[in-house]
């Protein structure tokens, strides 16, 4: 990354921002190199690697939002289409672009075989990978300037979405990272109290 903010400094300034525009701090080579170091170096559950990650920029980002807009104003009741669906699919799509998360159930069903002790597992852990590669893309893009949000349009959205793709129909979308210049300022981050989360035993000075 170019960026001069360290790990931390970029992990403790993100947060969600809706309002983003289609301005870029960086290239549209540079973001995804970023992708294409998440899917290198973020870990996975015995090294399934299972996450597919499908990078949208520019027009295919608007085609995307698009899509969704088509399936949902199909299902969502007129008045709720109106007052909420509708303005915040305008604001995903006035932004820059979308990376699509997917899980690959193939590396987890062979290795459910390979380690049936574990099978139960296997499941929860991709979860986890996707998790984070969601979370490093998320802070990288920060890091870079980029605000965002994560989206969980899924089911609703995987068969059309698939389809135009050509995403195989076995693979399962789990999030959708939305980027963008920022046009906006996040909320104040509310946090619970530290004593409430972290339990610490043994540390010395």
């Amino acid at each position: 990354m170019s960026s001069t903010k360290t790990f931390l400094e970029a992990a403790k300034e993100r947060r969600s921002i809706y309002g983003l525009n289609k301005e870029a701090p960086i290239s549209d080579k540079k973001i995804v190199e970023l992708v294409e170091a998440a899917a290198t170096h973020v870990p996975s559950a015995f090294n399934s690697q299972s996450t597919r990650l499908v990078v949208l920029l520019n027009e295919e980002h608007d085609t995307f939002w698009d899509q969704v807009r088509d399936v949902l104003k199909e299902i969502v009741p007129a008045e709720q289409w109106t007052t909420q669906t509708e303005p915040r699919i305008k604001l995903f799509k006035a932004a820059k672009g979308s990376i699509l998360f997917f899980e690959d159930p193939e590396p987890i069903d062979a290795l459910k075989k390979q380690f049936a002790a574990y099978a139960d597992h296997f499941g929860g852990w991709s979860e986890h990978t996707s998790g984070m590669h969601q979370y490093f893309l998320w802070v990288a893009l920060e890091a870079e300037g980029f605000g965002a949000n994560l989206q969980h349009y899924n089911p609703i959205i995987d068969q059309k979405v698939q389809a135009h793709y050509k995403i195989p129909l076995e693979w399962k979308l789990r999030a959708q990272l939305v980027f963008g210049g920022r046009a906006g300022e996040p909320k104040e981050k509310q946090s619970k109290p530290l004593e409430s989360k972290v339990f610490v035993h043994g540390a010395k000075e």
